[in-house]
């Protein structure tokens, strides 16, 4: 399982993350909006982003073609993308 937060300029674009996700093969388990927050410094010459976090499960093979289609994604500020550990 993966856990993925990422920071958005809005919240409509949410909706093209996920669609990339499903895309490389990974299915979306938990979904968790935290809502608009002032960054602590500007990033992208933004000073607020939408937060969110996304737990998802996806084959280890697939997950650097995730990672490269989000890295050349311009509507997204900034993103984490953790192994999330079984319990």
């Amino acid at each position: 399982m993966y856990e993925l937060v990422i920071l958005l300029e809005k919240e409509e674009e949410i909706k093209l993350i996920e669609e990339i996700i499903n895309q490389n093969g990974g299915k979306i388990e938990k979904k968790e909006k935290w809502g608009e927050r002032l960054l602590a410094y500007p990033i992208k010459k933004k000073n607020k982003a939408i937060y969110f976090i996304i737990d998802f499960f996806i084959n280890k093979k697939d997950v650097l073609t995730l990672k490269r289609k989000l890295d050349f994604n311009e509507k997204i500020i900034r993103y984490l993308l953790l192994v999330k550990k079984e319990k």
